[in-house]
């Protein structure tokens, strides 16, 4: 921005995890509106920090910074036979791993520098289904919400599956709703969120949810385009509401109920076999499908050479839909 010589900026906005800490900089530079607090930035970018600043009563994975010479077993000892290695700054999924060996550790810190203390943690692995909360948090409470279930999480599709997930429905899964709005006020307000656009991911365990991790800024892949035909909720236009000052109630002004519930898949090349656009909609029913078929198509985070939407009134069929669209995908027929 600054480089370009504009006299005129009215805000700043970053939809990428990388560009979080940059804006909050940028706003205290040019005395703009938003989060200015770099330090509650780096409390919602750095793993260790973050899990490190939230009360005892928020069940999380146990967490540890990695620092250069840290042997598997001294991990292993104090986390568990398995864990995660990854990045402690997020936007991770690429460079994040489960480990389970020695072999498999020096592989995970290949990934890395190797120069920095500070650039890896490690975590207890927690084997649960994943789910997210997008939301809006503005005067120190949550303003909007919703809640999605990955059927493939980001871990799984960073190591060769295919990333989907789709929007729960409130009303078969109060308890789950309730309990992920309480843990949102929870770690948010512990963390001294400023006014933003969240998203949070937790594991759905028998004795209740444990945190994942939290990010302020816009969820990433398909979640916006999602929220908004599930609800008419625009986290862009609320992002960029609360970069200017506006606030985020006009943005939020006319969501309701939703009459049917959206999804979506990072549509990936098959191994062993050729698929085309035509065959994915000879054999379902999408809102929105662009896949390229063609051997020279560029290939996206988590494989991704396409994209699709669908949408069912039933979450249940949603889910069931989804599993069959994703098996396709993966073997090529039905």
């Amino acid at each position: 921005m600054l480089s370009a010589r504009l006299d005129d900026v009215a805000g700043v906005l970053s939809v990428h995890e990388m560009g979080v800490f940059g804006a909050t900089y940028l706003r205290q530079q040019l005395n703009l509106p938003g989060n200015t607090d770099s330090k509650t930035a780096l409390y919602f970018r750095d793993k260790y920090l973050q899990k490190s600043k939230l009360p005892s009563r928020v069940k999380r994975a146990r967490c540890r910074q990695v620092s250069i010479g840290t042997s598997f077993t001294d991990l292993a000892d104090d986390l568990g036979d398995v864990f995660v290695v990854k990045p402690a700054t997020g936007a991770g999924a690429l460079r994040t791993n489960i480990v389970r060996s020695p072999e498999e550790y020096a592989q995970a810190l290949a990934l890395f520098s190797g120069q920095s203390d500070v650039e890896i943690v490690a975590e207890s692995f927690v084997s649960a289904p994943e789910v997210y909360l997008d939301g809006v948090w503005e005067n120190g409470d949550l303003q909007w919400s919703s809640m999605s279930s990955y059927h493939t999480s980001p871990l799984t599709a960073a190591q060769g599956g295919i990333l989907s997930a789709y929007v729960l429905d409130r009303g078969r899964h109060s308890s789950l709703f309730q309990q992920a709005e309480t843990l949102a006020r929870e770690a948010l307000g512990s963390l001294n969120a400023p006014d933003c656009v969240f998203h949070l991911e937790a594991f759905t365990e028998e004795e209740g949810l444990t945190f994942g991790e939290c990010a302020i800024r816009l969820p990433g892949a398909l979640s916006p385009q999602v929220n908004k035909l599930t609800f008419g909720v625009d986290l862009f236009d609320v992002e960029i509401s609360l970069a200017l000052g506006e606030g985020a109630a006009g943005a939020l002004r006319g969501h309701g109920t939703p009459e049917r519930f959206y999804g979506y898949i990072l549509l990936r090349r098959p191994d062993g076999c050729h698929v085309t656009q035509k065959d994915f909609e000879r054999n379902f029913l999408f809102d929105e499908i662009d896949y390229d078929s063609s051997p020279d198509a560029p290939i996206g985070p988590y494989g991704r050479v396409g994209q699709a939407i669908l949408s069912d009134p039933d979450e249940l069929k949603l889910q069931k839909t989804i599993e069959d669209i994703v098996r396709f995908n993966e073997v090529g027929s039905i």
